[in-house]
């Protein structure tokens, strides 16, 4: 049998689970930015999938696929000036962008990624 891991679990859900070398990552929304910009939230959900990537020992050069959600998308462009900016340009992954209504009202963005370790 394969061992399953998780990190960060809560009695809901945790951040990441990983299964056979593929670490699967909930929705990332913007912890520091609550009053940003499209472009500030984003740059801070980045920055906490960085950190969650380290943390498993793997890297944005490792993620296969982002599902981008907008509260607005009108902010597309703002999002992808932050991913732009961020992306592992010769490793880029698979990825959706779709406009949703979030669980919280201030959120303008939620990520979630699937990475090979």
């Amino acid at each position: 049998m394969t061992k399953i891991q998780r990190f960060h679990v809560s009695g809901r859900y945790c951040e990441v689970t990983i299964h056979n070398d593929v670490a699967y990552f909930a929705g990332q929304v913007p912890e520091n930015t609550l009053n940003g910009t499209a472009f500030e939230q984003t740059q801070d959900v980045l920055n906490l999938i960085d950190k969650l990537l380290a943390e498993v020992g793997s890297s944005k050069a490792n993620i296969l696929n982002a599902q981008v959600f907008l509260a607005d998308m009108a902010d597309y462009a703002e999002m992808n000036r932050a991913w732009d900016a961020w992306v592992d340009k010769n490793n880029a992954p698979c990825r959706a962008c779709v406009e949703a209504k979030l669980a919280v009202a201030e959120w303008k963005v939620e990520i979630v990624i699937t990475a090979a370790l």
